[in-house]
């Protein structure tokens, strides 16, 4: 008796223990979040400010400044470049690349207009549809040069059934405008002019062009600017071959009197909603059927500065057939007042854009999302969309051994995760040393971890352990991670699933780092690299690099994404049977959203959910027999994707080189 009272008070002192233990644990857990959430903030502030020194950067003082600072930072700049890229092959490699472009840009200047011939050869092509465009400039106190050399280049279009309307905001004080435009009034019967009473701001003056529109077809054209000779010919030959009812081509931003002094080739993907929302990469040169615009509504005042792109999602959202035509075809003048310059020459319209994809999304998909500037530029965005329910996710993560790699890896979800709904499944492979299965041990204590062992023999298939630990996973959503991960970004749960609860989106992806900050994944093209069947884009750049066109500072959407780090849905991934077992290794998960993308779903990469990648960069070349299973999986891969990889990435531009994962010009 005596026994078991002493048995009774040592278990209520071990259950007090255990409680004041709890509690001392709930404590210091608040006081761990309360600091977490004050450095965000402080990361947040940071971010603010080097916005702010971003500016202040653009300003006169500042540039006028630029040869002293040069001549004081060059050695930190040296040096600071050798750091970033690693080592000298690393720098080299970087001017290898800008060499290469400089070279190619030379292509896409006015040696990429049509010769006297081919200009004929295109004036008498016979369309069956002789489609009408009506293109449409509004004016305001637009310089004589850039004046002449805009109305010139639409005067030589070799495709000839269109109409210019001009609608003319200019003030008294540039009445020369006037005077210019009837000059080519007077010796080309299509162009229209109109005098307004007074400027009614960008989006009014192009509804006043508007209004003197009778084609097919709306194009929209800047009145500094200058089109390619061969625009409308090839936006003709585009609506006849495919029905588009919206057209856009690439363009070039150029400085000076010749769009010969080119600064900027932009390459653009083929329609892509999260791109366009998080940056307006379409812009130039966009052309549209009357019918959509007559659906979509005319121009709106409220986002002047940002009207086109305004516009563009709209438009974009409902057209039946969007069409890239991944041509240079049309010329952006930067100058001292202009957009392509300097954005802080119309503060006014980040805000507008701003307004412009907030409404956008609230519209599409019924959410308040928070738009945010970001490093790259005022009006590439970083989109904040609402969780509109935080469910279980399920983490599967295959191992064998590597008690390090593991034991790092949960224990950044964790202890840096902020999302707290979600299990983790190990999927024990054939383990063989005692430290891991002493590791799987002291799991057993987290309620939200899981062992399940993986039993089946006959080699090494990545494709069949996954779908084996998927098999066990309870929540809506399945998180993908390789035991070499650890997280950096502490809401990286929630970066992914405010893409992936979307209908229209599957596979989601983060950006993944090596152990020395260089990137390893922001993204999968298909047909990249030596074997010509996938490949990681911005491969081995550093950490803080913008990328292409800014491209690494806002999610977008992507063919695929790499399966070391993959959210979908549980049901999407069964609706097209998970990860394909034929592929063991390589290229299951490239597989896995192809399949995806086949049902019709968005792949998207976000930049905001960062974590290092472990896996060596410099493992090299497989040999002997893994050699032969990686050269059969590429044959595999490349018969079984064949239609899609001779069609090319639809995200990543024709004109790159397919050698290169820096977007090198061809």
């Amino acid at each position: 008796m005596v026994e078991k009272q002493e048995n009774q008070k040592t278990e209520e002192g071990f259950q007090e223990l255990q409680r004041d233990y709890q509690k001392l644990y709930v404590a210091e857990r608040e006081k761990t979040e309360v600091l977490l959430s004050k450095i965000e903030e402080a990361e947040k502030e940071i971010e603010e400010l080097q916005f702010k020194l971003d500016r202040i950067k653009g300003s006169f003082a500042w540039k006028l400044s630029i040869p002293l600072r040069k001549a004081f930072h060059f050695y930190e700049k040296t040096r600071d470049r050798l750091t970033r890229y690693g080592s000298i092959p690393g720098v080299m490699r970087k001017v290898r690349s800008k060499l290469r472009e400089r070279r190619n840009m030379k292509s896409h200047g006015t040696a990429s207009f049509p010769s006297p011939q081919e200009a004929a050869n295109q004036r008498e092509t016979v369309f069956e549809n002789k489609v009408r465009y009506s293109i449409l400039v509004p004016l305001f106190n637009t310089p004589e040069k850039f004046l002449r050399d805009m109305l010139e280049s639409v005067a030589v279009q070799t495709y000839e059934n269109w109409e210019l309307c001009l609608a003319d905001g200019s003030d008294s004080d540039h009445a020369y405008v006037g005077q210019i435009v009837r000059e080519y009034v007077e010796k080309d019967s299509r162009i229209k002019y109109h005098v307004l009473d007074h400027n009614y701001g960008i989006s009014g003056n192009t509804n006043e062009c508007l209004k003197m529109a009778t084609g097919d077809y709306i194009a929209l054209f800047d009145h500094d600017d200058i089109l390619h000779p061969s625009v409308l010919y090839e936006y003709t030959r585009v609506i006849n071959e495919q029905k588009a009812d919206y057209i856009y081509c690439d363009e070039i931003t150029f400085q000076g009197d010749s769009i010969d002094h080119m600064i900027v080739l932009h390459f653009k993907p083929d329609y892509a909603p999260d791109n366009l929302r998080g940056n307006n990469y379409i812009c130039h040169f966009s052309a549209f059927s009357r019918e959509l615009l007559d659906e979509s509504g005319v121009f709106r005042s409220e986002y002047d500065g940002s009207q086109d792109h305004d516009m563009i999602l709209r438009l974009t959202a409902r057209a039946k057939k969007v069409c890239h035509v991944p041509k240079a075809l049309y010329y952006w003048r930067s100058h001292k007042a202009s957009v392509a310059q300097d954005i802080n020459a119309k503060t006014y319209a980040v805000d507008a854009a701003k307004r412009a994809v907030h409404d956008h999304l609230r519209d599409t998909y019924g959410m308040e999302v928070k738009v945010e500037s970001t490093r790259a530029f005022p009006t590439i965005f970083r989109i904040r969309y609402p969780l509109r329910e935080r469910p279980l996710i399920s983490i599967v993560i295959p191992n064998r051994d590597h008690m390090e790699d593991l034991s790092r890896c949960v224990e950044s979800i964790v202890s840096k995760s902020t999302y707290e709904n979600y299990e983790i499944i190990v999927v024990e492979n054939h383990s063989e040393t005692k430290e891991i299965f002493d590791y799987y041990k002291a799991l057993e204590h987290n309620e939200k971890i899981r062992i399940v062992t993986y039993e089946e023999t006959g080699g090494f298939n990545y494709s069949k352990i996954n779908n084996f630990g998927v098999s066990f996973a309870q929540g809506k959503y399945v998180l993908l991670l390789n035991n070499d991960m650890k997280v950096i970004t502490r809401e990286w749960m929630e970066e992914m699933l405010m893409y992936a609860q979307r209908p229209d989106v599957a596979a989601v992806g983060g950006k993944l780092y090596y152990a020395d900050n260089s990137i390893q994944h922001a993204g999968i093209v298909i047909g990249l690299g030596a074997h010509r069947a996938a490949g990681h884009t911005h491969y081995k750049d550093a950490k803080e690099h913008l990328g292409y066109m800014g491209r690494l500072c806002y999610a977008q959407d992507v063919t695929a994404v790499t399966g070391a780090c993959l959210l979908v849905k549980k049901a999407q991934y069964d609706q097209v049977g998970g990860l394909d077992e034929s592929f063991s290794v390589a290229f299951n998960d490239v597989d896995f959203c192809l399949k995806l993308r086949k049902e019709g779903y968005l792949n998207v990469f976000t930049p905001f959910a960062e974590l290092f990648h472990y896996e060596s960069k410099t493992r090299g070349m497989e040999e002997g027999e893994k050699l032969q299973r990686f050269q059969k999986e590429v044959a595999l891969f490349r018969e079984k994707w064949k239609a899609e990889l001779e069609a090319g990435d639809p995200y990543f531009n024709p004109n790159f080189s397919l050698d290169y994962s820096d977007y090198t010009v061809k």
